[in-house]
């Protein structure tokens, strides 16, 4: 079964055309595919294209637990330069179908820089969703361990729980992150953003990802961060999002309409061997 292997700022997938596909993606291949001791490793699969009533290119992207994911900015940019890389998309606009909605890209520089225009933020509850009453969720308190934080949360067509502090570590992402992540108030699970200011243009964050863990970078969650930190006007509607695998721009319209910019690296093609899978 052949595969593409690509990372956006050090957060990598597999690229799998269903016509590439020898059997059903189940929860258990996809898990033992992902694994970086028992497999190929990553922290995702890029399934597609698929064929869309909604775009030019259908897209699935599952996490390595198996859980299948509504959007993935990276996932986004790398799919993005695979097609460009097979020769499917030139530097015209094109648009991507996603469980989290349709998004338009646009490749650049020979498929080094793409963009992603990612859609738009919503900080509503039921849209997120966060359990409650109807209300815009920011600067809201929540408890898990023995530390309480105040929190924004917000969606790009997939969850996120950002968390504003004076300073940010891998550690902090590590010990906290996974217990937000399944926090009562997120019915749907959620990503976490741990979120430093630096100054009106630039912001600092850590990363833990829903159903893959402590991540280098990701591009919808450096869409949310700078959502929120645009929202609470601690930042101007341009952006870079600094984090452990490099940078992301960010550009924030009036509407909070998202639009997403930043390296996509070719790591290699290969073929996965039934053996694998033999358990």
């Amino acid at each position: 079964m052949k595969y593409s292997k690509y990372h956006a700022l050090g957060n990598d997938y597999l690229v799998i055309s269903p016509q590439d596909l020898a059997f059903e993606l189940t929860l258990e291949k996809i898990e033992r595919i992902c694994h970086r001791n028992f497999g190929i490793g990553s922290d995702g699969i890029l399934f597609g294209p698929l064929a869309s009533n909604n775009a030019k290119f259908g897209l699935r992207i599952f996490n390595p637990d198996g859980s299948e994911a509504e959007k993935s900015g990276n996932g986004l940019r790398i799919f993005s330069r695979y097609l460009w890389d097979n020769q499917l998309v030139r530097e015209e606009e094109f648009d991507i179908d996603t469980l989290g909605g349709r998004v338009i890209a646009r490749v650049a520089q020979s498929g080094k820089s793409v963009r992603v225009e990612m859609g738009r933020v919503s900080f509503q509850s039921e849209k997120i969703p966060v359990t409650g009453h109807s209300r815009e969720v920011l600067k809201e308190s929540i408890t898990v361990g023995d530390q309480t934080f105040s929190f924004c949360a917000a969606t790009i067509g997939n969850p996120h729980c950002v968390i504003q502090l004076p300073e940010v570590t891998p550690e902090i992402a590590k010990q906290y992150g996974s217990l937000l992540e399944v926090h009562p108030y997120f019915p749907n699970r959620t990503n976490v953003q741990f979120m430093k200011v630096k100054d009106r243009q630039n912001i600092q964050i850590e990363i833990w990802e829903r159903g893959a863990g402590y991540t280098l970078a990701s591009g919808s969650s450096s869409s949310a961060a700078a959502a929120v930190a645009y929202k609470l006007n601690l930042c101007d509607s341009e952006i870079v999002v600094h984090m452990p695998g490099g940078q992301i721009a960010i550009a924030i319209s009036e509407d909070f309409t998202i639009t997403m910019t930043a390296a996509v690296t070719k790591v290699a093609d290969g073929s996965m061997s039934m053996e694998l899978f033999e358990y």
